[in-house]
């Protein structure tokens, strides 16, 4: 069994942008007494239109995947999932919906479906949707920015129950201070 201890490094997120520059922020509060107040805007951050570097904004490839989990000898998780897959394909004919897998694929060690996601707009709409609608379902939401094992691991979050993942499946580049162990084998 290997195990990897995949500690990235964090820059700074206003060094280096236009926000070093940029008048300290207020520290007074909001008249609800718990959030702050903020400068006023002068216009709406590019995320609201465009996914942030270095998530891929490439034309027909998606920016990020949803993978929808259900245990497949679960009768009726299996029936929710379907009507779940189905009920999105029809709320949502404009995302693009994978085939609804009946055994576990790739990566992935338990039954699922995918939906991938293109724009912010349909990144805003698909997932709260989703976080109402999944029921007794888990499901995944990742990015790609070009290094599957980051996108699964710390890039994605959960949705309900957080399921295993074979990353040895998995394409990714280890960075110099990635530590990887490789344990001893048990023998049955």
């Amino acid at each position: 069994m290997t195990s990897i201890f995949y500690p990235p490094s964090y820059p700074c997120l206003i060094e280096g942008t236009p926000y070093a520059s940029a008048p300290p922020l207020p520290t007074t509060f909001n008249a609800d007494g718990k959030s702050v107040q903020n400068h006023p805007p002068e216009t709406l951050s590019n995320a609201y239109t465009e996914f942030s570097d270095p998530i891929r904004k490439t034309p027909g490839k998606p920016s990020f995947d949803v993978h929808i989990y259900y245990h497949e000898p679960n009768k009726q998780q299996k029936e929710f999932a379907r009507s779940l897959w189905e009920r999105i394909r029809l709320e949502f004919p404009e995302l693009m919906v994978h085939r609804f897998w009946e055994k576990p694929i790739g990566p992935h060690l338990t039954a699922m479906f995918e939906v991938n996601l293109f724009t912010p707009a349909q990144f805003g709409a698909f997932v709260p949707w989703l976080m109402m609608h999944r029921g007794p379902l888990s499901a995944l939401v990742h990015p790609h920015t070009g290094n599957e094992l980051h996108d699964h691991l710390i890039s994605g979050f959960w949705l309900g129950e957080k399921m295993p993942i074979d990353i040895t499946r998995l394409e990714f580049e280890l960075d110099k201070e990635a530590l990887v162990l490789d344990w001893p084998k048990i023998k049955s």
